[in-house]
């Protein structure tokens, strides 16, 4: 059964258009054929039999007028071609071959079984040219009677009429139907597009058109207010930051003023590098807060991005080797990408002695990846390390190892672009940390 499911699936369009259309149209192939089957077995049948009995009938009636008037038998022949369209011809002498010829044609049985019961004679009947003519032998006492009907007279064009009829207007409606199933997709596609960007982190500067039927436009509308919701608290969480940090800063620079007109005491000492590890931690929990949610998305290069980030940490000296993969455009918000590329390789060289940086891109999507050959990070605890704050290493201070948020900070860029940050193991015996993100 699975198996069957899988092939099926493999014949079946992927696209909603294609689908769409094909519910339309399997019916309408289901209905022409069992409504030409039903005509065919019925019409065509009935048809067919009584043009036989008809013809039966003729063949029948000139016969008997022969037995009665046999001196006449031309005349009545020739009247038979005039009135009744038979053209008749009397080979004396003739004999049927014994042999049975078997029926080809559609119409030989009902027209066979026609003549059995009219006349009741041996005969052969060729209708290979039925359409045009029907060729029947009779066999008679004293010869072989030939006649030859006219197709008109055995064969009715309704048949092809109505499977004509029936498939023009099914492809015109078809054609008609595809039309408004595209109409009525097109603004689900537009939607979808939309809810791709936006998920992606790409600012939508405008709003979708309500179109469609009603269900597709209360979704149109759902987003459309979604939307707005987000921008809006993007901005007054942007706001509100900017608000905390002003009100944040002020009470500490004041603090770090008084703290230098006082002599220096071990106590004064710890005060001030305890204001500094705070000025630190509220640095970067409003970078982690902000998100970078007020920068624009711009179209560039990420491998120059990249590039420009290992240069910065090569100059100071940390041993970085980098492999780009040629121009890599994609749309970003350059200084959050910066950003999170920067905490990656800072947090790589604060455990390990070497460093790799590799750009590329694979299929649809762009990754960065980060290895190092330090200590690396367990399986178990790799979820952990995402946490704000959370340092897995309590051994180290905010002087020497941050405030625990460059992964945070990092997957949280990663998740605005529409991608995600993972961490694995690397195949230089460190930890691996893997941007993913698509185009």
């Amino acid at each position: 059964m699975i198996n069957l499911r899988k092939k099926i699936k493999q014949f079946l369009p992927r696209t909603l258009f294609g689908r769409s259309l094909l519910i339309i149209i399997m019916p309408l192939i289901l209905l022409q054929i069992v409504s030409a089957w039903i005509f065919y077995e019925r019409h065509w049948d009935t048809i067919t039999r009584r043009l036989a009995g008809s013809i039966a009938g003729d063949i029948s009636n000139v016969l008997l007028q022969m037995q009665r008037q046999p001196d006449l038998t031309e005349t009545i022949l020739l009247q038979a071609k005039a009135t009744m369209d038979l053209d008749m011809t009397l080979l004396p002498d003739a004999i049927l071959p014994n042999a049975e010829k078997p029926f080809i044609g559609r119409i030989d049985r009902p027209l066979s079984r026609a003549l059995n019961y009219s006349v009741n004679l041996p005969h052969r009947i060729n209708s290979q040219s039925f359409k045009e003519r029907v060729v029947i032998d009779l066999q008679l006492a004293n010869g072989v009677l030939n006649i030859i009907v006219p197709g008109k007279r055995i064969f009715s064009s309704t048949t092809y009429i109505f499977i004509t009829w029936m498939m023009c207007t099914s492809l015109v409606l078809c054609v008609v139907a595809s039309i408004f199933m595209r109409n009525q997709i097109r603004p689900i596609l537009r939607l979808g597009a939309a809810a791709s960007s936006f998920g992606k982190g790409r600012e939508i500067d405008y709003t979708l058109k309500l179109e469609g039927a009603h269900e597709i436009r209360q979704a149109t509308n759902s987003f459309n207010l979604m939307a707005d919701r987000v921008r809006r608290q993007m901005r007054q969480r942007t706001d509100m930051l900017s608000g905390v940090s002003h009100d944040l800063r002020t009470p500490i620079t004041r603090m770090k003023l008084q703290l230098a007109l006082v002599d220096e005491t071990p106590e004064i000492v710890d005060l001030k590098e305890n204001l500094t590890t705070m000025e630190k931690m509220i640095e970067g929990y409003l970078t982690f807060a902000r998100d970078e949610g007020g920068e624009a998305t711009i179209q560039t290069d990420l491998g120059k991005i990249v590039t420009s980030e290992v240069s910065k940490f090569q100059r100071a000296g940390i041993d970085i080797k980098s492999q780009i993969q040629g121009e890599i455009p994609a749309w970003l918000k350059v200084d959050a990408i910066e950003r999170s590329i920067n905490n990656l390789i800072s947090n790589a060289h604060h455990y390990a002695h070497n460093i790799w940086v590799t750009a590329q891109k694979s299929g649809n999507f762009i990754e960065v990846i980060v290895d190092d050959d330090g200590p690396g990070i367990p399986e178990k605890q790799r979820n952990e390390a995402f946490r704000p704050f959370v340092r897995l290493d309590q051994s180290r201070n905010a002087e020497t190892g941050g405030t625990g948020l460059g992964l945070t900070i990092a997957r949280d860029v990663a998740r605005v672009h529409g991608g995600d940050l993972f961490l694995e193991t690397s195949p230089h015996g460190g930890l691996r940390a893997r941007i993913h993100l698509p185009l």
